[in-house]
Order: C-alpha cells, then structure tokens, then sequence
C-alpha cells in the first residue's frame, strides 16, 4: 500500500472516479471504504478524503451515519442541470461571439474537428475521448467568452461524468447533430453573430437534454413493466 498520505488520497482519488466516469458504479450504488481500500490499494483514511473530494464535484454523495453511494440523478436535478447549462452556456456564446479573436474562432474550429475524429473511434475509449474533445470545445468557447466568473460557474454545474453518460445514450444521428452544431457555433462565434451563436447553444444542450430525459423514462417505464 501507498505510505504517503497526499499521494495515497490521490491514487483512491483517481482509481474510485476512474469507476465512476467508466459506469462500472451505477447511480446510487453504495460505496464501502473497505472494498474501494483494496481495489485502489490503499489503506481507509485516503479513501475517505477521496470520497470527500468526489463528493464535492457531484460524482458521490455522502450520507449522514450511512456511508457514501454513488450520486443518483433525479428528474428534476437533470432539469435543473440543463437549465442553468442553457442560460450559462448561452451567455457564454453570446459573449465569445462578441470577443473571440480570430485566432481564437480558428481554435474553436480545430477543437470542433477534434470531436468528429474522436466520435470516429471504435475501441473501448471512445467515449472517453469523445468527452475529452467535447469539454475542450466548450472550454474553449467560455475562454473566448473572456469572463473567469461565467467559466467557473459553468465548471460547477456541470459534470465530465453527466457528459459522458449523454453521448453514450446518443444514437448516431444524435451525435450527427452534435457534431453539426460544434461546426456551426463556431462558425457563428467566427461571423461575430452574437444571436445566432446563442441559438446554436440553446439547440445544442436543449438535444442533449431531450436524449437523457428520453431514456430515462425509457428506463422507467422498463422497471415499472418488469415490476407488474
């Protein structure tokens, strides 16, 4: 086992969220510190302050005398996600369409590209690179944007692992059209069309909201059959 206390903290941290973003650990499933010890080969104490952390970027919830679980999505939390992305996302838009320099739409236009060829994969890290490309684009819409505010408040409402369960629900004209509107918002941030750059972000997180929430009550609507 690790010694170091920092560096043993860091290793439960990487391993448990490593579990987490892959959905080996299903919402709301619970965490026991002594098998997340073992599998990240360290003693409690750090997977404790791993759990801590985890807690405060939304991918665990810790619960009062009963341990901790993987954190559940609710409808209604779902709902509220995708309303603040729209309102946040959407000024971000706006504003990068109004600042971006002209080296900056091209680098939005190159981080566009990127996620195509990411979506292009076929092997077990696909999603994972897609995530990765897709949370560069919209960083880099935000840097455009020029408002460290706006940036930090959209790095708090929204999750790399809520991401990354949207595209592995998408179909693939689901992702077709992801990709188009990544092309087209920076070819509006390029244009300096504040409006249109708005529009294209409100479609863009209003489709992925519509696949998430659509399979969820698909999955509902399974267990309540299987449970008749």
């Amino acid at each position: 086992m690790a010694e170091d206390g920092r560096s043993a903290t860091e290793i439960a941290y990487k391993e448990i969220r490593g579990h987490l973003l892959d959905r080996r650990l299903p919402p709301g499933a619970p965490l026991r510190e002594a098998e997340l010890a073992s599998l990240a080969g360290v003693s409690r104490t750090p997977v404790r302050e791993a759990l801590r952390r985890l807690d405060a970027e939304g991918l665990v919830e810790l619960l009062p005398r009963r341990g901790a679980r993987v954190a559940p999505w609710s409808e209604q939390e779902l709902e509220d996600v995708f309303a603040l992305r729209l309102r946040l996302e959407g000024l971000g838009a706006r504003l990068a369409a109004t600042r971006a320099s002209a080296g900056e739409a091209e680098r939005l236009r190159q981080l566009a590209e990127a996620v195509a060829i990411a979506s292009r994969r076929r092997d077990a890290r696909r999603f994972d690179e897609i995530t990765r490309a897709n949370n560069a684009f919209h960083a880099g819409v935000l840097a455009a944007a020029g408002d460290d505010w706006l940036r930090s408040s959209v790095g708090a409402v929204v999750s790399r692992a809520l991401v990354r369960h949207t595209f592995e629900r998408y179909r693939p004209v689901d992702l077709r059209r992801s990709l188009a509107h990544h092309h087209e918002l920076a070819d509006a941030i390029a244009a300096g069309d504040p409006d249109w750059a708005e529009s294209v972000m409100s479609s863009h997180i209003f489709a992925a909201r519509r696949v998430l929430l659509s399979h969820r009550a698909q999955a509902d609507r399974t267990v309540a059959g299987a449970n008749e």
